[in-house]
């Protein structure tokens, strides 16, 4: 790529390039678009006339790429084979349930299998009812389906917790169906628009928070993680056959 003065813009491109040569599509277009923004906004910048030619000249190659990259990513969901792996490394933060699930939430979510056998402890349950919160602000969910296991140690505590979350979402219309499993492994996230997500360490994968009053207690996009991968898959059927 030709000099073009902006040396994090070209850093970015670079790295989309060789990922995209590695087969890495989604993380390659989110650092085209990256590099592209600064590029453009280098050119609002700038009074140079030979250095805004230069840089619509590189914008308009790259450019093409991206919007290339994003034909080839929307055919592979339409196709049912599009995979996104997001790996949240110790101590992360920004991975609220919003921020992790919002790309594939929308109008057409009406229903929504969660799979997730450590739905237990009260502070498990309290991630319950905010990933169920979420889905109220961000799609039209009218069924919950949630399968867990039941732990011994805290079996009334954990019912009447899952109990509570299911009498409030019947307020906003929504039925919450619970199932209790004792061979239950899997965790997963299926929603009836063909997104299904597999969490490492389910729902549970936020760091205790530091304190009552310490950032991250209650905005989860400030709390930090445990070390887990996120793998999503698009599908046309959402339901286990």
């Amino acid at each position: 790529m030709a000099a073009c003065g902006n040396a994090a813009a070209v850093t970015i491109i670079k790295r989309a390039v060789g990922l995209e040569a590695d087969s890495k599509y989604q993380q390659a277009l989110v650092c085209y678009q990256e590099g592209l923004d600064m590029l453009l906004q280098e050119i609002r910048s700038t009074k140079n006339d030979a250095k805004k030619r230069n840089l619509r000249q590189i914008i308009e190659v790259y450019m093409k790429k991206a919007e290339n990259l994003k034909k080839y990513l929307d055919q592979e969901k339409e196709d049912g084979k599009y995979h996104k792996q997001i790996k949240i490394e110790e101590n992360a933060t920004g991975f609220s349930y919003e921020s992790l699930f919002k790309e594939y939430l929308n109008e057409t979510v009406t229903e929504v299998w969660i799979e997730d056998s450590y739905i237990r402890q009260p502070h498990q349950v309290n991630n319950f009812l905010r990933f169920c919160e979420m889905l109220i602000k961000k799609c039209k969910v009218k069924t919950i389906h949630l399968l867990t296991s039941l732990d011994s140690s805290c079996a009334v505590t954990q019912r009447s917790g899952l109990e509570e979350i299911k009498a409030s979402l019947r307020n906003y219309g929504v039925l919450l169906e619970i199932e209790y499993s004792s061979s239950l492994h899997d965790r997963e996230i299926r929603f009836n628009n063909g997104w299904i997500v597999k969490i490492g360490r389910g729902l549970d994968y936020f760091k205790r928070s530091k304190g009552q009053y310490s950032l991250g207690n209650c905005d989860l996009d400030l709390r930090q993680c445990h070390e887990t991968t996120v793998d999503i898959f698009h599908t046309k059927h959402t339901k286990k056959i």
